[in-house]
C-alpha cells in the first residue's frame, strides 16, 4: 500500500529546519518483472553482493520485494533449485512492502519504517513518484541519514546555547566589575550545570555601601536561564536609592512584578482567567520563580540587612568556633503559592572587621556523591567553610570547588552551583 503520511506533532518542531526527505537517500537498484524467473533473480543477487533486495516492477509499478536473505536460504534447501529456478520470481516476493513517494521527509519514514517492525530495515523499501517505481530505500542509509539530522541539529541547538551563555555572562559582567571596585576579598564559584543555568548573582554598589543578591530561579539549562534574565530586569528596575537598604521590600515589589508578568494574576492581584478554554489555559499558567537571598551591607556601621526566600546567610565570625546560619522566609519569589502580598522579613547581622559572610544556593548542599551517595548537606559545607576561613577567599574557593568535585566524583551534577563570599 502506497503511504505518504503527515505529523503535525513533528512539522512545529521540525519545519524551520529544511529537511531531507527519502529522496536523499535513494538507490538505483536492479529491478525484476513477474516474467523473469527465480533463477535470474539467484544470478543478480550473485553479481551483485551489496543487494539487500529486489524490486519486481510491472509496467512501471511496484508489485512487491524479494528479501535477499530469504531468498538465498530458501533456494538453497535441497532440491529448491531443481522445483523453483524456471518459476516466476513473484514466488518469494512480499506483496506487502513498504512503499513510500520519494518526497516522505526522513521524519516521516523514519516513523512508518518503525510501524513496519523489522522489515522495512532489514528487507528496504520501495519509492515512487507519483505511483511510479523510482528506486529503493535501505535500513541502514536510513539510519546513517538520522544520525547525520541528529548531529547537526544538536550542534545548531548547542551553538544557540552557547551564544546564550555569552549573553547571560554579559549580564554579570556589571555586578562582577562592582564587586572587584567595592571588596577586597571575596570569590563566587558560579557554575551553571548545562553551560547557561537558572543560578545568578546581582551586586551593586553604592557610596554607603553595596546590595548584593543569588538567586536560584525554577528549573536550569535554558528555561533556568530565561528565568534569571527576567528577575535580572526586575532587580535592576526595582533598585532605586530609596530601598536599597530594605532587601524585603526589594524582595516583596519583585514577587508583585514577576506574578504579573508571568501570568498568575493581574496587576490588581486577581487570578487570570481564561477565555472561555479553562482547561488549556491553566495547563499553560507559570508556576515559576526563585529561591533568593537579598542583602544590604552599609559600609559605614558594618550592618548587613538581610531577607531570605527559601535562602540562608551564612556567617563565620573571627573568633567564634562555629558558623552561623542566619534563615529566610520560607517562601520562594513569584510562585503561585506565594501570595501576591506576602511580606519578608528583614534580619540585621552586625560584622566585625575580619568576619566572613557567604550565600549558596541548594546545588551545592543537594549534590549526591560520597562513599554512602548522600547529599553533600549543610553540615559538610560549614564545617569546610570554618576548616579554611582564616584563608584568603580565593584561596576558600579553590578549596571548597576541591573538596565538592571530589565528592561528587562520577555522579552527574544535579543542578546549577553557586556560592559567593566576602570578608570584612
Amino acid at each position: 500500500m502506497l503511504v505518504n503520511p503527515r505529523h503535525p506533532a513533528l512539522d512545529v518542531a521540525f519545519k524551520a529546519v529544511a529537511e531531507p526527505t527519502a529522496r536523499d537517500i535513494r538507490l538505483d537498484s536492479p529491478v525484476l518483472s513477474p516474467s523473469q524467473t527465480n533463477n535470474e533473480a539467484f544470478q543478480i543477487f550473485t553479481a551483485h553482493p551489496q543487494l539487500v533486495g529486489l524490486p519486481v516492477v510491472e509496467a512501471g509499478r511496484p508489485l512487491g520485494l524479494i528479501n535477499r536473505g530469504y531468498f538465498m536460504d530458501s533456494l538453497a534447501r535441497p532440491f529448491r533449485r531443481e522445483i523453483f529456478d524456471k518459476k516466476s520470481c513473484t514466488a518469494f516476493m512480499d506483496d506487502a512492502p513498504l512503499i513510500v513517494e520519494t518526497s516522505t521527509s526522513i521524519q516521516d519514514l523514519s516513523f512508518l519504517v518503525v510501524d513496519t517492525g523489522k522489515k522495512a530495515l532489514t528487507d528496504g523499501f520501495i519509492m515512487v513518484e507519483n505511483g511510479h517505481y523510482a528506486g529503493m530505500g535501505v535500513g541502514i542509509d536510513l539510519v546513517r541519514m538520522i544520525s547525520t539530522m541528529q548531529a547537526q541539529k544538536n550542534r545548531i541547538v548547542m551553538e544557540s546555547i552557547n551564544y546564550a551563555s555569552v549573553i547571560q555572562r554579559s549580564y554579570l559582567r556589571s555586578s562582577r566589575g562592582d564587586m572587584t571596585a567595592t571588596l577586597q576579598d571575596h570569590f563566587v564559584l558560579w557554575e551553571p550545570r548545562d553551560v547557561v543555568g537558572g543560578d545568578y548573582y546581582y551586586f551593586s554598589r553604592f557610596d554607603d555601601g553595596f546590595f548584593v543578591a543569588v538567586f536560584d530561579c525554577t528549573g536550569h539549562g535554558v528555561p533556568g536561564a530565561f528565568m534569571t534574565l527576567i528577575m535580572a530586569s526586575a532587580l535592576d528596575h526595582v533598585l532605586t536609592h530609596e530601598n536599597r537598604q530594605d532587601p524585603a521590600a526589594v524582595m516583596a515589589t519583585i514577587n508583585r512584578m514577576v506574578k504579573v508578568s508571568l501570568g498568575q494574576v493581574t496587576e490588581h492581584g486577581e487570578p487570570e482567567s481564561g477565555d472561555g478554554a479553562a482547561g488549556a489555559e491553566n495547563d499553560m499558567k507559570s508556576d515559576d520563580g526563585m529561591d533568593a537571598a537579598f542583602c544590604w551591607f552599609d559600609t559605614q556601621t558594618n550592618v548587613m540587612t538581610f531577607a531570605g526566600a527559601r535562602t540562608p546567610v551564612l556567617v563565620s565570625r573571627n573568633n567564634a568556633e562555629d558558623i552561623d546560619i542566619i534563615e529566610g522566609d520560607r517562601k520562594g519569589v513569584g510562585y503561585a503559592g506565594t501570595p501576591m502580598d506576602f511580606c519578608w522579613n528583614n534580619r540585621e547581622v552586625a560584622l566585625e572587621k575580619n568576619d566572613c559572610a557567604y550565600i549558596a544556593t541548594d546545588g551545592i548542599t543537594d549534590q549526591i556523591g560520597g562513599e554512602r551517595q548522600i547529599a553533600f548537606g549543610r553540615r559538610r559545607l560549614k564545617e569546610l567553610l570554618r576548616t579554611h576561613r582564616h584563608l584568603p577567599m580565593s584561596e576558600q574557593r579553590n578549596a571548597l570547588k576541591r573538596v565538592f568535585y571530589s565528592y561528587q566524583g562520577a555522579h552527574s551534577r544535579r543542578d546549577d552551583v553557586t556560592l559567593f563570599g566576602f570578608r570584612v
